[in-house]
C-alpha cells in the first residue's frame, strides 16, 4: 500500500518540495530509504522506528520502502523524520491517506515521539506558499519562524501522536499566528552606542554619515586609540531600518543557520558581524562538505566589520572581491551547488603600520620600511579599489577628549541618512537594488548628471592621480550619495572635490584637490 506526504529540503537559503512516498509490502521486514538522501537522512530510520513504537503505534513487520522525490537531489537535515513516519503511518491505515497532501511537514523525532526543532523552516513556509499548499506543519519551537510567512496556516505540534489524531480526525490544532508588528521592529531599548559619545573626529563621522547614506564601503586608516573601532560599532545606528523585504531575506539566512528565535527584534535592524581575524576563507565566504552561509552572508543587508584588516590571511580577503561586486556568492561542491546574497557594507580599520604611529606627529614610528611595506602589501590594490571611502583617523586632541560637548547624537544623523535613502529608493524603484553603491554603468549615466565645473575637477584628477575605471565609477556614486544628501538633482564640484578625496588617501600627488 502507498501513501504520499510533502515536505522540504532547503538547498541554499530557499526550498524545495520533496515527495515522500512510503510503499508497504509483503516480505520480509526491512527498511529501505532511497533518493539521494546523506547520512542524517537515512540514519532518520532508527529515530522513526523507535518514535513510531514509543508513540503506541506499531511499526510494520514488512518490507517499507521510503521514496525521496526528487531522487536527483541530495536530501540534507533531520526535518523529513516526522513526514516519513506520518507517510509509514498513512501506508499502514492509520491515517486517512488523502489527508496530509494539503499540508507541508517536516520536523525531527525524539525516540519518545517528540517533535524537535529543525533548520530552515521559514525557506519551508515560503516554499508551502508558493506550491499553493493550504498550510505547514512544523514544530511548536519553530511556529513564530514559519507564521513570518502571511496566507498560510501555520500548525505547531509537540507529539507524533498530535499529527496522527489530527489527520485521523480526533484532534484540532488551531492555527498558530503571531503579530506581524512585532516582526521586523526596532528594539524598543535605544542603542547604548551613539555617536555622540565620540569625541572629535568630525571628518570621520561625516565620511560615515555618506556610507550609511549611500551603502558604500569604507577604510579607515589610524593610529592604535584613535577611535577606528568605536566609531565602527556606531554605524548600525545611523543606518536606515531595513524595509520588509530586506528583513525576510536576512531572516531566510538566519532560518537555515538556526539563528532564529523567539524575538523578532533582530531583524528590525540591520545586522553588524565583526569576525575574529584567524577566521578561515569558508568561515568567511561561506562552504565547507555541507555549504551553509559565511559572515559576508549573514551581514547581508548590513555591516562586516574586519577590525586589524592586514592581520587577516591574504586568501581570505582575497576571496571578498567577487562576493564585493556580485552581492552573491555560488559555492559548488560534488552534487551540491548553493548561492547566498551578500549585499553588506564592508568597513575596515587598520593601523598605517605595524607600531601604528607611522605619520604620527606626536609618536616614533619604530617600523623600517621594508616592514611597513609588507604591513601594507597584505591588502592587494584590487581591494583597494573596491572600497569607495578610505580616511585617515587621527589621533584625538586633548581639548577633543576635555570637553564637556557631546558631539552629534546617532537619531540625528539618522534622519538625514533615512532622507538620502528615500531619494535612492524612489530613484531606484523596480530596478532592483535600492541605494547608490549598487548602480551599474547604465544607472549612472542616467542619474550622476555632473554641472560642468564638475567635469573639469574631475577629468583633472582622473590625467593627475591616473585613476582606474572602477575608482571613476566610485567616485561618481559617492558624489551622487553627497549631493543626495545636501538634496541636489546635479552633481556639483564641491561633491566631486569631497568624493576625490576620499579615494586618495596616502596619495602625495593628491594635494592639489
Amino acid at each position: 500500500m502507498i501513501a504520499k506526504v510533502n515536505s522540504c529540503a532547503v538547498c541554499g537559503i530557499d526550498a524545495m518540495v520533496v515527495e515522500v512516498e512510503a510503499d508497504i509490502s509483503f516480505g520480509l521486514p526491512v527498511f529501505n530509504m532511497v533518493g539521494l538522501a546523506e547520512t542524517a537522512v537515512r540514519e532518520s530510520k532508527e529515530r522513526v522506528r523507535t518514535a513510531i513504537n514509543n508513540s503506541g503505534y506499531t511499526f510494520p513487520m514488512d518490507r517499507v520502502v521510503i521514496n525521496l522525490a526528487p531522487a536527483d537531489v541530495k536530501k540534507e537535515g533531520t526535518g523529513l523524520d516526522l513526514p516519513v513516519a506520518l507517510g509509514i503511518l498513512a501506508a499502514s491505515g492509520l491515517i486517512p491517506k488523502e489527508m496530509p497532501l494539503a499540508w507541508l511537514i517536516t520536523g525531527e523525532l525524539s525516540l519518545d515521539g517528540r517533535v524537535k526543532p529543525v533548520k530552515g523552516v521559514l525557506p519551508c513556509a515560503l516554499a508551502a506558499r508558493d506550491a499553493g499548499f493550504r498550510g505547514i506543519i512544523v514544530p511548536d519551537e519553530n511556529a513564530d519562524e514559519a507564521a513570518m510567512v502571511s496566507d498560510i496556516e501555520v500548525l505547531a505540534v509537540s507529539y507524533l501522536a498530535q499529527v496522527v489524531d489530527f489527520f485521523s480526525g480526533f484532534h484540532q490544532i488551531a492555527p498558530h499566528r503571531v503579530d506581524s508588528k512585532q516582526f521586523a521592529r526596532p528594539s524598543d531599548g535605544a542603542s547604548s552606542k551613539d555617536f555622540a559619545d565620540v569625541r572629535g573626529q568630525a571628518h570621520v563621522k561625516r565620511a560615515l554619515e555618506i556610507a550609511a547614506a549611500g551603502f558604500h564601503h569604507v577604510l579607515m586608516t589610524g593610529p592604535p586609540g584613535s577611535g577606528k573601532s568605536m566609531l565602527a560599532k556606531r554605524l548600525s545606528g545611523i543606518l536606515p531600518l531595513p524595509v520588509f523585504e530586506e528583513s525576510m531575506e536576512i531572516a531566510r539566512i538566519y532560518s537555515v543557520m538556526g539563528l532564529v528565535g523567539k524575538s523578532f527584534e533582530m531583524f528590525g535592524e540591520r545586522p553588524f558581524r565583526s569576525p575574529h581575524h584567524t577566521i578561515s576563507d569558508a568561515g568567511m565566504v561561506g562552504g565547507g562538505s555541507k555549504p551553509v552561509p559565511g559572515e559576508i552572508s549573514l551581514a547581508h543587508h548590513g555591516v562586516l566589520f574586519l577590525d586589524e584588516l592586514p592581520e587577516f590571511k591574504k586568501n581570505v580577503l582575497e576571496v571578498l572581491r567577487q562576493p564585493l561586486e556580485d552581492g552573491q556568492v555560488s559555492i559548488s561542491r560534488a552534487g551540491v551547488k548553493a548561492i547566498y546574497p551578500c549585499v553588506f557594507m564592508l568597513v575596515a580599520a587598520m593601523n598605517p603600520c605595524p607600531c601604528g604611529n607611522f605619520g604620527n606627529p606626536l609618536q616614533e614610528c619604530s617600523c623600517a620600511k621594508p616592514r611597513i611595506q609588507r604591513y601594507r602589501s597584505k591588502i592587494s590594490g584590487p581591494l583597494l579599489d573596491r572600497i569607495d571611502i578610505q580616511i585617515e583617523v587621527p589621533q584625538v586632541s586633548y581639548d577633543d577628549m576635555a570637553t564637556n560637548l557631546s558631539g552629534e547624537s546617532s537619531a540625528a544623523i539618522r534622519t538625514r541618512v533615512d532622507a538620502a535613502r528615500k531619494i535612492q529608493i524612489r530613484r531606484f524603484e523596480n530596478q532592483g537594488f535600492l541605494c547608490n553603491a549598487r548602480m551599474g554603468s547604465g544607472h549612472m549615466n542616467e542619474t550622476c548628471v555632473l554641472e560642468k565645473d564638475a567635469q573639469s575637477v574631475l577629468h583633472q584628477a582622473m590625467d593627475r592621480l591616473g585613476f582606474s575605471a572602477r575608482t571613476f565609477n566610485s567616485i561618481l556614486k559617492v558624489a551622487r550619495t553627497i549631493a543626495d544628501l545636501a538634496c541636489e538633482k546635479k552633481i556639483g564640484r564641491q561633491h566631486i572635490l569631497e568624493a576625490i578625496q576620499y579615494k586618495s588617501y596616502g596619495r602625495s600627488d593628491a594635494s592639489a584637490f
